[in-house]
């Protein structure tokens, strides 16, 4: 499940509203926001999470709020006791930050679901709380995100985290970074994973595969537009949009192509390149393929002539092969999802 972040700093505004609708089209179904930062204003708090609640609830999206013991009391709140505010703004999920007790948060669980801290959980507190009779079917593990550079959670460490929460029966949230508008003071992005800090969100989103992820949510409140595409193109319409520089490409580069069924090891076969090319290729620029070569054979190929390709390691030049293209650095990453019949479509970013 894909989520998004939006803040109640201030009033939703026009941007932020085409922003929201953005998220809906690239097929993202939760929100994340928090009332814990402490330079937030407590009287605009409430009513901008009223705002906020009021379009989850017509989007039919799961709104999530991050709360503590100190930003409920600066909002004179009081868990449980004050639950039904939240409720009947539409939250849906509430993540426990400090100061709140197992006590409190098994008697929480059993009226609407709670999320953990993922990171800092450990056996005794699961113990306690099945002792204080907690509904686990609505408790889930969210990790925290981490805005300052170098203090992302180390990828192993996240593994085997993770690996135990869901031996425990947790479903597992983590977040990735924007890159677009990063999120103030520090601007560095808001990953979980300290490797996913600058990558393509894309990229970081279809990594979280590896690590027991069920929810990935985008700690920033915002995406690049051309960001928004690939995801709306992989997770609605299926297909994964890479982005390339080409030069001397045959007319039809654009169409929407498959991995074949039968998967190599050093390259990306898209198996409709040979059936697509009607014309003899002359030999133009065979030289090194780099990792993400966007290579065309040709007519020294013999049959092969037209074949198209991405290369996933470096290969040494061929002069029945030209180089006719190069995938976006950011995008490189992409070619470990091409899976059998993954279609693919590349997007000429100098076009």
């Amino acid at each position: 499940m894909l989520g998004f972040s939006a803040y109640l700093h201030s009033s939703l505004k026009k941007d932020d509203l085409v922003m929201f609708n953005k998220f809906v089209q690239a097929g993202f179904k939760g929100v994340f926001t928090s009332i814990n930062l402490p330079e937030d204003d407590p009287k605009v708090l409430l009513a901008n999470l009223k705002s906020l609640g009021q379009m989850c609830a017509d989007n039919k999206l799961e709104l999530t709020l991050d709360v503590s013991s100190s930003a409920l009391k600066r909002l004179n709140l009081e868990l449980p006791h004050d639950l039904n505010v939240f409720q009947e703004l539409h939250v849906t999920m509430l993540r426990i930050d400090d100061g709140i007790s197992i006590q409190e948060i098994a008697q929480l669980s059993q009226e609407m679901k709670i999320a953990l801290n993922a990171s800092t959980i450990v056996q005794s507190e699961i113990d306690e709380l099945k002792a204080d009779k907690a509904d686990f079917t609505n408790l889930e593990a969210w990790h925290n995100y981490y805005p300052r550079e170098n203090t992302g959670l180390d990828r192993d460490w996240f593994k085997e985290k993770n690996r135990w929460l869901k031996l425990n029966n947790f479903k597992v949230m983590a977040f990735i970074a924007g890159d677009e508008n990063l999120r103030a003071p520090v601007y560095k992005g808001l990953p979980t994973l300290e490797e996913n800090r600058y990558e393509n969100p894309l990229v970081a989103a279809l990594n979280m595969g590896d690590f027991d992820v069920d929810r990935i949510y985008i700690g920033d409140s915002a995406i690049a537009t051309t960001t928004f595409e690939q995801f709306r193109n992989y997770f609605v319409d299926h297909v994964l949009q890479i982005r390339v520089q080409l030069h001397n490409a045959p007319s039809y580069i654009s169409h929407i192509f498959h991995q074949r069924a039968d998967v190599s090891r050093d390259v990306v076969r898209l198996k409709e390149g040979r059936p697509l090319n009607h014309s003899r290729i002359e030999p133009n620029n065979s030289g090194l393929r780099r990792q993400g070569s966007i290579t065309l054979d040709n007519v020294l190929s013999g049959r092969y002539q037209g074949e198209l390709q991405l290369v996933k390691y470096q290969l040494p030049a061929d002069n029945t092969v030209n180089v006719i293209g190069q995938i976006a650095d950011k995008d490189i990453g992409l070619m470990k999802y091409c899976v059998a019949n993954q279609a693919i479509q590349l997007i000429d970013i100098e076009s």
